[in-house]
């Protein structure tokens, strides 16, 4: 049972047009390791699904089909937002939705949940369907839910086809990029600044190393037809004792996006090679994931659809291609107002998916052998 806005006790009705599913999932507070309320909500509507298998481990709940169908679809996404910010309960605007989660990814999840409701029992339903409402995106991957779900039943993640509700601006982004994180450190040796040339200063060493990152040679990797452009940067620099002492030691952290061709090990070693002559050690690494838009499944949603392009970002689609399984991003809404406190989503952008992806679950033609 949830609290309404008006504070009444409300079920949550998976069954309801996906724009006030949207609005009854935002009202729900659930940020980052508070999701057991919401999830308490969607597992309760989910068993009341007829003739489909739920599980449930932590604050993550699954669902699945078994009609037999040749292909299963995977829909995911995240229960948990960043801290609220007097954005909740929702708000509804000239034909926008304001409130903490409208777009990353609430409103992807709805029309999610919605549809694997709707369509569990449909005859007119071309594919099994699997759905993942998922814990702890939000913070450090540790936490993950859709992570630990792949350690622990991984079977949970298999299909021909994943979609991941993110914010994608109602068109499909296809795979994703990885990214890692490494630190450059120089050294040097302190001394009182009046007599600094009895120092050795650390963070002028920083300096053509900065120098040569800014020279990088950014790729733009075409596969499937998503171009995938690259990028090394330096995100945070420190060098600092007191203001009187030449710093002994400096270090910059540099982040490279890189295209979902290279593995996580090639990668670094294109970093460490680009920098070579500095101490280059590894914080974070994770790879990509290739878009497999040759795939069955993935080519018809295309068709679908009508238009896609390569997703810029590291997101859990890449969990997915880690299992073999091919996976995009679909979801309503522009990213770019995902974790502020004007977070919106056009309710246009909720329909429109809606009505795309059950045109794609239920085509006239049978897709495959379904």
């Amino acid at each position: 049972m949830t609290l309404g806005t008006l504070g009444q006790v409300k079920p949550l009705d998976l069954t309801s047009d996906p724009v006030a599913l949207t609005a009854a999932l935002v009202d729900i507070p659930s940020p980052s390791h508070q999701e057991k309320h919401i999830a308490d909500l969607v597992e309760q509507a989910l068993i009341d699904v007829p003739g489909v298998q739920v599980i449930r481990r932590g604050n993550t709940v699954a669902a699945r089909t078994d009609r037999g169908r040749a292909e299963r679809v995977v829909l995911a996404g995240h229960l948990d937002t960043v801290p609220i910010a007097d954005n909740v309960p929702h708000r509804l605007v000239d034909g926008v939705m304001y409130g903490c989660g409208t777009v990353d990814m609430k409103s992807g999840l709805a029309v999610y949940l919605h549809l694997f409701a709707t369509l569990a029992t449909s005859p007119d339903l071309a594919f099994d369907l699997t759905v993942i409402a998922y814990e702890c995106e939000e913070v450090d991957s540790q936490f993950n839910g859709l992570g630990h779900l792949a350690a622990s039943d991984p079977e949970w993640l298999q299909g021909d086809l994943a979609l991941l509700g993110e914010p994608s601006g109602a068109i499909v982004e296809a795979g994703c990029q990885g990214t890692l994180r490494v630190r450059v450190t120089t050294r040097g040796r302190r001394a009182h600044s009046a007599r600094g040339w009895l120092g050795d200063n650390a963070a002028h060493k920083l300096a053509p190393a900065i120098q040569r990152i800014a020279e990088w040679d950014n790729r733009e990797v075409d596969i499937d037809g998503c171009v995938y452009r690259e990028g090394l940067n330096v995100v945070k620099l420190e060098s600092y004792l007191a203001t009187n002492i030449i710093p002994d030691e400096a270090y910059a952290l540099v982040n490279y996006r890189f295209a979902p061709d290279l593995t996580a090990e090639e990668a670094l070693a294109r970093v460490e090679k680009h920098l070579e002559g500095y101490e280059v050690t590894l914080e974070d690494s994770v790879a990509g994931a290739h878009p497999g838009l040759d795939k069955p499944a993935a080519a018809a949603l295309i068709a679908q659809v009508g238009e896609v392009k390569a997703k810029y970002g590291w997101t859990d689609v890449a969990r997915f291609a880690e299992l073999g399984v091919p996976a995009v991003n679909f979801g309503p809404g522009d990213p770019s107002y995902a974790h502020r406190q004007e977070e919106q989503v056009p309710v246009e952008h909720i329909t429109r998916v809606a009505t795309q992806l059950r045109d794609f679950l239920t085509p006239a033609r049978p897709v495959g052998n379904s």
